[in-house]
């Protein structure tokens, strides 16, 4: 078994408040999660209204796979137009 973990840290340059922020990030992550099956969630920065930590994992039988998925879950991230995406850190277990 391979678990693969990212972590992202991403900055919303058009959030004015909290809600506007909570919008954006629960949209985002629904979406992924759906898109590519992984776990995600805000871990971090939670009460920040322009920044927000996310935390995703992948668990697979095959430690190419788990990293192809977190890189494609980092890409569509990047992709937002809503963000820009700050620190990144990708782990494998």
């Amino acid at each position: 078994m391979h678990i693969g973990t990212l972590t992202v840290v991403v900055y919303l340059a058009e959030g004015s408040s909290l809600k506007e922020k909570r919008q954006v990030i629960k949209s985002l992550i629904e979406t992924t999660r759906r898109k590519f099956n992984v776990s995600i969630a805000e871990v971090d920065d939670n009460d920040l209204w322009q920044r927000a930590t996310l935390g995703a994992a992948c668990v697979a039988n095959d430690a190419s796979h788990v990293h192809r998925v977190l890189d494609k879950v980092l890409d569509y991230i990047e992709s937002s137009p809503l963000l820009t995406v700050g620190e990144v850190e990708m782990e494998m277990l």
